[in-house]
């Protein structure tokens, strides 16, 4: 089986060739390329779209091509809300791709397997490519669940996508009905969720995935994390639009797994997983943020 896969692309031919040479290699029988549009003030963007597209469109082994190529530029708020919902009116269940996610090939495995396997309930939301644990193994399986939405690299099903909210219009009424609060969030892990929401609600960060979590956590849909790296981001630089600078979690190493997978005895959010997250990635803490800032620049490991 072959899941089919959606490309997101915009304006960098480096690492869209990357990834666009891996799902070569995979061969999907069914792959959506969904490009937006240069910008009018950039000068050279066109180039590099054209560019882009170029790679694209070199599909040489059987498979069934969809395009959806914008003619004005949306950003990437409306281009990949528009893009996936494109998806899913033709699909049931499919795996997404940004540019800058580079997958080993085992991740599309791994995605053919759990999207059969939860195809049908309703507890479980999406399947994420990433690991952000520092080698630790969690739980008894291959992978683990997750309240946390890691989308470098992700899939699901239409089922769950139609839930989602590019406006999160209920947030203001959750905000003041303390909602985080009562999801356990505290402290400065809580500060950053309302920063990013009041942000996202308010037109302030041009993104649509801090939308998806929301949707996840107000349905109670869970995340699948694979137990290792099954995706790289090789997309941090100058030239990114949100993975701007140095990072340890850039260029991250990816593994392999064994198939069929070893599913975990209990369909629950692994708390220990989350607590880490929790500690190491969603915290406003100044002091955290300067010292994984400073571990990126001097090259540690995450």
């Amino acid at each position: 089986m072959r899941s089919p896969v959606l490309l997101l692309v915009f304006n960098r031919p480096d690492v869209t060739k990357r990834v666009f040479d891996v799902i070569r290699q995979t061969q999907p029988s069914r792959l959506y390329l969904a490009a937006d549009a240069p910008r009018k003030n950039r000068a050279g963007e066109a180039e590099l779209c054209k560019a882009v597209q170029e790679i694209i469109s070199q599909v040489d082994w059987p498979c069934e091509v969809s395009k959806l190529i914008r003619q004005e530029n949306l950003g990437c708020k409306e281009a990949v809300t528009g893009a996936i919902d494109w998806f899913f009116s033709h699909e049931s269940e499919g795996i997404i791709l940004e540019d800058d996610c580079l997958p080993n090939p085992d991740f599309f495995v791994y995605c053919d397997e759990l999207l059969e396997k939860y195809r049908d309930d309703e507890r479980v939301g999406m399947i994420s490519g990433d690991n952000f644990q520092g080698g630790v193994w969690r739980g008894d399986g291959d992978y683990y669940f997750s309240r946390f939405c890691h989308i470098w690299g992700w899939a699901t099903w239409a089922r769950a996508w139609k839930k989602y909210d590019s406006k999160i219009i209920q947030w203001p009424q959750l905000r003041a009905n303390d909602w985080l609060g009562s999801l356990g969030f505290q402290g400065a892990e809580k500060a950053h969720w309302i920063k990013a929401f009041d942000r996202v609600h308010g037109n302030q960060r041009n993104t649509w995935d801090y939308q998806w979590v929301m949707t996840c956590w107000l349905e109670n849909m869970l995340s699948i994390a694979p137990n290792v790296n099954l995706i790289s981001n090789i997309g941090f630089g100058d030239h990114a639009t949100h993975t701007v600078g140095k990072s340890i979690y850039s260029n991250m190493r990816t593994g392999k797994l064994e198939f069929p997978l070893t599913h975990p005895s209990l369909l629950e959010a692994n708390k220990e997983a989350d607590l880490y997250s929790s500690k190491n990635l969603f915290t406003n803490s100044i002091v955290r943020r300067v010292i994984r800032k400073l571990r990126g620049i001097l090259g540690f490991k995450a």
